[in-house]
């Protein structure tokens, strides 16, 4: 493992992604100064939850949430289903609202304003969420 000083030196996304990989190589969770830095990123943060914890993190949780791709894949992998408390974060993408629409939730009438703004993820939307 290496050090914290080591650590310093790396970015953001560096750090969370040596730190992910460590703890899959360890098969177990790190120590919590190391958690910290993971918390940092959210994508990664979901990483870990799946990879390390299995399961819900609830640290991690509020800084997954307010990202739309990691908050969606936490949904559909950690809690199982929908994740109301991220739905205001998640509709603002059409991407991934498409996305949650598409495996976990249904037709989103909510999200649909946003959805519109893009047309490729809307013509998915409509043919894969609206009309199946």
């Amino acid at each position: 493992m290496k050090s914290l000083d080591e650590l310093l030196q790396m970015n953001e996304d560096e750090r969370a992604i040596y730190l992910c990989r460590k703890g899959m190589q360890l098969k177990k969770r790190l120590p919590r100064e190391y958690e910290n830095f993971i918390l940092l990123n959210p994508y990664w943060a979901y990483i870990y939850s799946k990879m390390i914890i299995k399961g819900r993190w609830k640290e991690a949780e509020e800084i997954i949430i307010k990202n739309p791709e990691a908050a969606v894949y936490y949904a559909k992998d950690i809690i199982g289903g929908r994740w109301k408390e991220a739905e205001e974060f998640i509709m603002k993408s059409p991407q991934y609202a498409y996305f949650y629409a598409y495996w976990i939730k249904g037709r989103w009438i909510e999200a649909e304003e946003y959805i519109k703004k893009n047309p490729v993820w809307w013509k998915l939307y409509v043919a894969q969420v609206i009309l199946r």
